[in-house]
């Protein structure tokens, strides 16, 4: 049975976006199993770690007495236990990345990194940290850094020597 459940939730992940979120009774309905032997199965899935799931609640409106969350369906997250990878051997294991995709990847990181330098030391601090509280503090600290040093700068010597001669 537990072999039969994941499989269908081999089936059922959404593989775009991960999500795995089947009711006990959509479980029960596509398996044509009594509840009894899907929670075993979830157990035992559970056990042996290749399973495992987060409990999600909603609020029911309740103030008084009585239950004020209601426990709607499960998100579950499938695994592959250590040692049936090791059993699994070189089949368990990813493949490896084909080799433009390690180019592209480096030219990505190479494009990003130029653009970064060009930046002001403002707008770099917002690409660095993040345009958040953190990062707009950081990128006015720099502007008035830069404000501060350049309003010390003077003319050049060799500007007014070169004056001075004429």
């Amino acid at each position: 049975m537990a072999i039969e459940l994941l499989e269908l939730f081999a089936n059922l992940v959404d593989f775009r976006t991960g999500r795995l979120e089947p009711s006990i009774d959509t479980l029960m309905l596509k398996l044509r199993r009594s509840r009894d032997a899907i929670v075993r199965a979830l157990k035992n899935l559970r056990a042996h770690g290749f399973l495992d799931w987060l409990r999600r609640y909603q609020p029911t409106g309740n103030e008084g007495r009585g239950p004020r969350v209601q426990q709607t369906s499960n998100a579950y997250r499938m695994s592959l236990p250590d040692r049936a990878r090791q059993l699994l051997g070189r089949w368990g294991m990813a493949p490896p990345l084909p080799d433009d995709h390690v180019q592209a990847k480096a030219e990505r990181a190479a494009d990003i990194e130029a653009h970064r330098v060009s930046l002001d030391i403002e707008a770099r601090t917002l690409f660095d940290v993040g345009d958040n509280p953190l990062g707009q503090a950081l990128a006015r600290l720099g502007k008035a850094i830069n404000l501060r040093e350049s309003g010390r700068q003077t003319e050049s010597l060799s500007g007014f020597i070169n004056n001075r001669k004429e």
